[in-house]
């Protein structure tokens, strides 16, 4: 057997996705790999084909255990002898672990990090033949990434206490140059195979809204997704709570996560929504790494993440089966102070860091906080300004985003930037530096009282902008920071002050455009959309879904774990009708087809003959029942 024989008899894929193929012919050379691939681009299948080709154990570490358990479920459902070793486990459920990983029953083993320095698995690992050890979340060893845990650096220190060197394989979905360093040093990785597949998921479309209500904004948003189930980000436990509530309230089917929450209460609320018993999951990013369902159609956040690497991970969890999804940030300058806090917060907690590398990780913290507030405010293209960021080239427009689908004008906004840049040299003059939020009233001329008590409505800035929305003047502010006409200072309280370049707007010597929005993003409809529209009304489409919500009951495993979405829709353009023309749909392996294959077949069969002259909706997308009937026809006769 080899790697293609795996990759169709259990993932039931006839070829690999990008970047796949070199991870794993590194990892079968015996060569350690790094792999750098976006959610949903199949990280997993990196180290799992190999694996299954390595003589010995694959030791896959993992941050959750909620995660594990997914893998271990998708990997045993495909026919692999996989188990998790974690807190969770009965005494029953422990020994059994230890009786299989000894017999060599099992080809992966998911730990987390926390267990690997444990009495039990020391000896387990110099006992049996461990292959390979894949760090999975691998960012999460490095000070510089989003999610440094330092239970990750101790992972070196196990490989170390092996009898001999397994082959090394690590994997992100985000990390930017420096970070992608941190992990190949502190994972002592050798002269690894290195693959950054691209950070670019086409068919997420990314959009950023300032709303006056954030809550009625977000109704509005859930609106647009009746029936598909979705992620709504908070950035605390309280606006969790709050939010789920009334969403509860108004009628919505939502449920909450946070860490404040039981792990009976946690563990339950997350099966609510694996299971499709609840379509709204109202979480902190406590929500964050543990989830992998597949057809998760939209993720809003209410509150702007602290970085750009949490956005894109969190808003990654959309569409990992590869359909068109919405990732929607609902934004405040309030979000902003909020993250300020938390950081701080942070910093003030992380006992297990020298005073030296927790002020290396504030630091960096608030760099991150500075360019996830800049894309929180742009008016060029959203997903150009993120690919930029993880170091990857792109088109200044995309198409998909609310930059590229909005109305936008170029405006000169020369004037109003000598405006807002005398108001911070005037207030400077008087010996005070304030943020742009108190710049932004003293412009407008607001009334507040403590503008008032301290004089600046004295100031000749005062009220000169006082025709302009507020958050315009905030926004000309922030792009006035991107283009580094204005400093904003890295400190718990940010405040504006002038750069070298400022005199050059003062003089006039310098002419300052900006693109900004006529009026709110709309999307237009796209062949996704269309697509995603006929498959919501298709009969067949609706039917397949009720036979896996059946079977998957009867599993009792999550619906995606039967088949996914994405594999439903194939089976709806191809029409197989018998178990041979079934192996040929995508994301059916050997063990699901004799597993599940006479049931979905006639089901597409019944349809057929009840259904002679449907036809296909979307143009030229597939060959459907007009051409394809009488063939099918003729194989359901020759086959009964």
């Amino acid at each position: 057997m080899d790697k293609y024989d795996i990759l169709r008899n259990y993932f039931g894929h006839s070829t690999f996705r990008n970047g796949q193929e070199k991870l794993i012919d590194g990892i079968l050379s015996r060569r350690d790999v790094l792999g750098i691939m976006p959610t949903g681009a199949g990280k997993s299948m990196c180290y799992q084909v190999p694996a299954m080709l390595l003589e010995g154990i694959t030791v896959v570490i993992s941050p959750l255990i909620s995660l594990m358990k997914d893998q271990v479920t998708a990997l045993t459902e495909a026919g692999i002898n996989a188990a998790c070793i974690n807190s969770s486990l009965t005494m029953e459920e422990y020994s059994d672990f230890f009786r299989r990983a000894y017999s060599g029953q099992l080809k992966l083993i998911y730990a987390a990090p926390e267990r690997l320095d444990t009495e039990e698995f020391l000896k387990l690992a110099n006992t049996v033949n461990i292959s390979m050890v894949t760090v999975d979340e691998a960012h999460c060893v490095s000070q510089w990434g989003q999610d440094f845990r330092p239970s990750y650096l101790r992972i070196s220190e196990f490989i170390e206490k092996l009898p001999y060197r397994p082959i090394i394989s690590a994997f992100t979905a985000t990390a930017t140059g420096e970070v992608r360093e941190d992990i190949s040093r502190l994972l002592k990785l050798q002269s690894p195979v290195e693959v950054v597949t691209g950070f670019d998921r086409k068919k997420l479309y990314f959009g950023v809204i300032s709303p006056q209500n954030k809550y009625s904004k977000l109704v509005e948003l859930l609106k647009n997704y009746p029936d598909k189930c979705g992620i709504v980000y908070c950035l605390s436990r309280k606006n969790v709570e709050e939010v789920c509530e009334k969403l509860n309230n108004d009628g919505f089917s939502a449920s909450r996560y946070h860490a404040g929450l039981s792990p009976e209460e946690r563990k339950q609320n997350q099966e609510d929504f694996i299971y499709d018993r609840r379509q709204i999951m109202v979480a902190t990013n406590a929500f964050g790494m543990g989830i992998d369902k597949s057809d998760v159609r939209f993720v809003i956040h209410y509150n702007m993440p602290k970085n750009i690497e949490s956005y894109y991970q969190e808003a990654g969890r959309a569409g990992r089966d590869g359909e068109p999804a919405d990732c929607i940030l609902l934004y405040s300058g309030q979000d902003v102070r909020t993250n300020q806090f938390l950081i701080e917060k942070s910093r003030e907690e992380n006992t297990e860091l020298s005073e030296n590398q927790a002020e290396i990780v504030y630091r960096k913290d608030m760099d991150r906080l500075k360019y996830m507030t800049f894309y929180s405010t742009l008016t060029t293209c959203l997903r150009s300004y993120m690919l930029q960021y993880f170091g990857e080239r792109a088109s200044d427009e995309c198409e998909n985003c609310s930059s590229c689908l909005g109305e936008f004008e170029i405006r000169d906004i020369t004037v109003d930037a000598q405006k807002i840049i005398s108001c911070v040299y005037r207030v400077h003059q008087r010996g005070r530096d304030y943020g742009k939020t108190m710049i932004a009233e003293i412009l407008k001329g607001s009334s507040n009282e403590r503008l008032i008590s301290l004089g600046l409505n004295t100031l000749s800035t005062y009220g000169i902008m006082s025709d302009s929305l507020g958050r315009v003047i905030r926004s000309e502010i922030d792009y006035l920071i991107q283009e580094d006409y204005l400093l904003a200072t890295e400190e718990e309280f940010p405040v504006l002050r002038l750069t070298a370049k400022s005199a050059d707007i003062l003089k006039g010597n310098t002419t300052l455009t900006m693109r900004m929005p006529k009026a709110l993003p709309k999307k237009t409809k796209t062949n996704y959309d269309r697509e995603k529209e006929y498959y919501a009304e298709s009969g067949l489409y609706a039917e397949l879904k009720n036979l896996r919500k059946e079977l998957a009951a009867e599993e009792k495993v999550p619906a995606y774990i039967v088949f996914s979405d994405a594999t439903l829709r194939d089976m709806c353009r191809k029409l197989p009708t018998y178990i041979g023309r079934f192996y040929e749909i995508s994301g059916v392996g050997k063990r699901k087809a004799e597993k599940y294959g006479e049931q979905f077949c006639k089901v597409i069969s019944d349809y057929i003959k009840a259904h002679p002259d449907e036809k296909k909706a979307p143009e030229g997308e597939m060959t459907y029942l007009e051409k394809q009937l009488a063939s099918y026809r003729d194989n359901v006769i020759s086959h009964k």
